[in-house]
């Protein structure tokens, strides 16, 4: 047992458990050596000729008894190598070898520098991972990209006041210093980078504070009601709202803003970092690998890279720096139900005027992702993809280190059940991807460099980022894969409710089945894989939200004392993740089930009724959700039939495990989503300010007012995407 009470598995369990055959099966008494030398054999050094006799006789008797036994009742034969004998024992295995302290240990070591992308202390973060595959005797190797990425170099932000709140009141001369940076990190706050937003434009700014919100359209819609010009201020934006970072940057320069200061509501002294850029991926490399030195590269100041940036520059600040700007505003009072403005209400622009400076540098940087490969016994050219990254803005310890440090635990407890005998049918790969928070950079040149064997051989991608922020279960999935999540949570023990599994607390939480959220935001490794690849993706993490996001404070002590002060949470996040990554394993039919997609996309279909008109016609959608289940049903029966009676058809179960892993690439269209033309799935991929969740070409085309043609087209699109999967699902030609 361990520190935290924990119960470890040991070999003695397992030894001390072997005893000797029950009484009725023993064919000879047991005799011990000393025991029949005594009994045979005189005290004296002569052996008498009745004495050899005797011996020979029992030595004789034994033999033709051996022999007699083997001719009339041969050994049953050894039971074969199938995936499907071995997953029960080795389930418990997994389970009960679950350790809080060494999940705790590895996030102790993880934590103890911040490690930046591209940085010294990232590469000693990837060597950390690679040294624990290793000593798990898991092969283990690199592979390195050379990508663009951005760090500051310098930044200030200066107010200038009034005495008055009137928008034309003349502001204070003398400037007031804006705190940038977090206080109270001790000696090593030196370590930190200070807050910044990255691929941000250099640049300086002075003009009026004007607060937007959430920067969206509808809110300088609501601004420009009451008479409010942003054009030349300084705009204040609340992060959230459906608004990435890049599309609030990028909306206020499309209405003129000269320069943006963002926060976020809650993190307290906090400031949230992050990235500005556009998309997934490296910028000067779009749609190919960034590989080694010589890879063909854009240019920086090309017209397709400059493109991905913002137009003006920004800066997070925290939300004690936003009150102070927002209590000084005058002008129209608007959005009075906002939490943050519940002591101001007025939206300027001025009386107060910011100074705003930010320069940065953008350089090529090369990042370093670490596999651990566990290869499949009888289907090695098939993947099974568990990832997670390791860079951190900061020290990382819930993002996205926590998920890093369930994902050497899973590697231990797979070491462990090899060492008992345990061999995947299919290959697993264990990915600590890099340069995550910059856009998906490690993971995305990864998935380019590899996209005709993603295509072809990936069974399905498992994404943990923060495993940990705080209370709650949360799960996001392709739909096929919903029935094997809910059936993986049935047998992990909830962690803050004794004598429960994760699925009871989780069902609790809703009136209906557990809510199983979709993958359509950008916001973690899974979008290369299922936007692009259109691999089958699960997304899992405990706690919605936590406040020390992307800052400073996101530290090892925060999450001793807030987050998971037991690591019991981490210990239920690795265990849905590594029974998930078995059953997709070691199953020997793929365990989807596309009539939960089919139902899925009746439902958003449903949705989708509610925000068209009767000009726009969606039976191209309806006609398109028909998937026959006869054929897969008939299929699978005779299979298990085979099974039963030891008759395995190894091809038919790979040509039906074909069809199930090739329908989500059917949701793939070559052209991508308008304006978006790298995310290529119709169903599941980004929308412009992400109103609908699913349908994104739909989505974008209704939101930005198109023609009825051109909706209709979006609509056609889909229809096609949905009858390209159910032909792969059904492995017919037409």
């Amino acid at each position: 047992m361990d520190v935290f009470g924990n119960t470890f598995f040991s070999f003695s369990s397992v030894t001390s458990n072997i005893s000797p055959p029950p009484a009725h099966r023993r064919r000879f008494p047991t005799v011990s050596m000393a025991q029949f030398f005594s009994t045979n054999f005189p005290k004296s050094t002569t052996i008498c000729t009745t004495h050899l006799f005797t011996l020979i006789s029992i030595l004789t008797f034994c033999i033709i008894s051996m022999i007699y036994i083997l001719r009339h009742h041969p050994p049953p034969p050894p039971p074969p190598p199938s995936a499907a004998v071995q997953h029960p024992p080795f389930t418990s295995t997994f389970l009960n070898s679950a350790s809080n302290y060494t999940i705790s240990n590895y996030l102790r070591h993880l934590t103890l520098h911040p490690h930046l992308a591209g940085t010294p202390p990232s590469s000693a973060a990837a060597d950390y991972v690679k040294s624990q595959f290793q000593s798990l005797n898991i092969q283990t190797h690199l592979t390195n990209f050379s990508v663009l990425l951005s760090y500051p170099l310098y930044s200030s932000l200066t107010a200038h006041f009034s005495n008055t709140t009137t928008a034309s009141a003349v502001p204070d001369p003398v400037p007031v210093q804006l705190p940038l940076t977090e206080p109270g990190l001790g000696s090593d706050g030196s370590e930190v980078v200070k807050p910044y937003h990255a691929y941000s434009p250099s640049g300086t700014a002075y003009g009026k504070a004007v607060y937007v919100n959430h920067g969206r359209e509808e809110d300088y819609r609501a601004l420009a009601a009451v008479g409010v010009d942003v054009t030349g201020c300084v705009a204040v934006v609340k992060r959230g709202g459906g608004m990435s970072r890049n599309a609030a940057v990028r909306k206020a320069a499309e209405r003129g803003v000269a320069a943006v200061v963002m926060f976020t509501d809650g993190n307290g002294d906090g400031v949230e970092r992050g990235t500005v850029l556009e998309g997934v991926g490296d910028p000067l490399t779009p749609g190919w690998a960034a590989i080694g030195g010589d890879a063909e590269r854009f240019e920086v100041e090309d017209n397709e890279v400059l493109s991905r940036f913002p137009a003006v520059p920004s800066l997070p600040v925290s939300s004690e720096t936003a009150e102070v700007i927002l209590g000084s505003l005058g002008g129209p009072h608007l959005w009075r139900d906002d939490d943050v403005l519940t002591k101001f209400h007025r939206v300027g622009p001025g009386p107060t005027f910011l100074n705003f400076t930010y320069q940065g540098e953008n350089k090529v940087a090369v990042i370093q992702n670490v596999f651990g490969v566990i290869k499949g016994s009888e289907e090695s050219d098939r993947f099974v993809v568990l990832g997670n990254h390791r860079d951190a803005w900061t020290y990382g310890a819930v993002d996205p280190n926590s998920g890093t440090a369930a994902l050497i635990d899973i590697a231990r407890r797979f070491s462990l059940m090899m060492r008992m005998g345990w061999s995947p049918r299919r290959t697993i790969l264990l990915c600590s991807w890099d340069a995550e928070e910059f856009g998906m950079m490690g993971s995305t040149e990864w998935v380019e460099q590899n996209l005709v064997n993603l295509g072809s051989k990936a069974v399905a991608y498992i994404n943990v980022d923060c495993a940990v922020q705080g209370p709650g279960f949360h799960a996001a999935t392709t739909p096929q894969l919903d029935d094997i999540l809910v059936e993986v949570t049935k047998k992990v023990t909830d962690p803050d409710f004794s004598g429960s599994t994760l699925f009871e607390k989780w069902r609790s939480n809703t009136e209906g089945p557990p809510l199983i959220e979709r993958l359509s935001d950008v916001f973690s490794d899974f979008s290369p894989f299922l936007h692009h690849a259109g691999v089958p993706s699960v997304d899992l993490y405990y706690g919605k939200d936590f406040p020390v996001y992307h800052t400073a404070f996101d530290s090892y002590d925060w999450m001793v004392k807030y987050g998971d002060p037991f690591f019991h949470r981490h210990v239920a996040v690795a265990g849905v993740w590594g029974l998930l990554a078995l059953h997709l394993t070691d199953d020997p039919i793929l365990p989807f089930n596309y009539l939960s997609y089919a139902a899925q996309l009746q439902n958003h279909t449903q949705s989708l009724y509610k925000l068209i008109n009767g000009d726009i016609s969606l039976h191209p959608i309806t006609s398109a959700i028909e998937l026959d289940r006869t054929p897969y049903d008939s299929i699978l029966q005779k299979l298990e039939e085979e099974e039963r009676k030891g008759h395995v058809s190894v091809l038919k179960r790979r040509m039906l495990n074909d069809r199930l892993m090739f329908a989500e690439r059917g949701f793939l269209d070559s052209d991508g989503i308008p304006g978006r033309q790298w995310f290529k799935h119709l169903v599941y991929g980004p929308a412009s300010e992400g109103k609908l969740g699913f349908f994104p070409g739909v989505a974008d085309a209704i939101y930005e007012s198109k023609s009825h043609e051109v909706i209709q087209h979006e609509v056609w699109r889909i229809g096609r995407a949905i009858q390209r999967a159910a032909s792969a699902l059904k492995g017919e030609l037409t």
